[in-house]
């Protein structure tokens, strides 16, 4: 009979996401206009990756429970222009898009090739371009997300971090 019990209770235990709990208010402390000295005074553990022509970018890892993952962020005189995010791959997608959807309302556009997609949200009204991109495999998964201040996102000569790390990777 305890078998029976143990077994029975085992079946309809509540398994939650790994992210279940994550808030995107983690991503608040390095939204576009945010200080460099403000960001280091959060997180004094930060690298520099590059620095050129009055811009930086750093990578610091935010931690959530038991895992850290890398954040890069783009300065130019010091203020945050953009940020884009490394997501653990064991966060599941839905959730993550659905948390996008419940804090900026559905993208306003979505690109799918394959098994990978990229949702835009284009920052009309907060000066903030939101993109984030997830993939599949046996599961969905969110692989990063980026913001961007809207006025950089419109400049010719500003390479956002979107653009200029995957350039990088894809030359070595």
């Amino acid at each position: 009979m305890l078998a029976y019990l143990v077994g029975t209770t085992l079946c309809i235990a509540k398994v939650e996401p790994p992210n279940y709990n994550f808030s995107l208010d983690a991503f608040q402390s390095f939204k576009p206009g945010t200080s460099l000295e403000d960001i280091k005074k959060k997180y004094p553990k930060s690298e520099l990756i590059q620095e050129k022509a009055g811009t930086q970018v750093i990578k610091i890892y935010v931690a959530h429970l038991r895992y850290k993952f890398p954040v890069f962020i783009q300065f130019k005189n010091q203020i945050a222009t953009d940020f884009l995010a490394r997501l653990p791959s064991y966060f599941l997608h839905d959730v993550f898009h659905a948390s996008l959807i419940s804090r900026f309302g559905k993208q306003d556009s979505y690109l799918k090739k394959e098994e990978s997609a990229l949702y835009t949200w284009r920052g009309e009204k907060d000066g903030i371009k939101r993109q984030y991109f997830g993939t599949c495999t046996i599961t969905c998964f969110p692989v990063w997300y980026s913001e961007v201040s809207t006025q950089e996102a419109n400049d010719k000569n500003y390479s956002p971090l979107t653009q200029s790390l995957f350039l990088s990777l894809n030359r070595k």
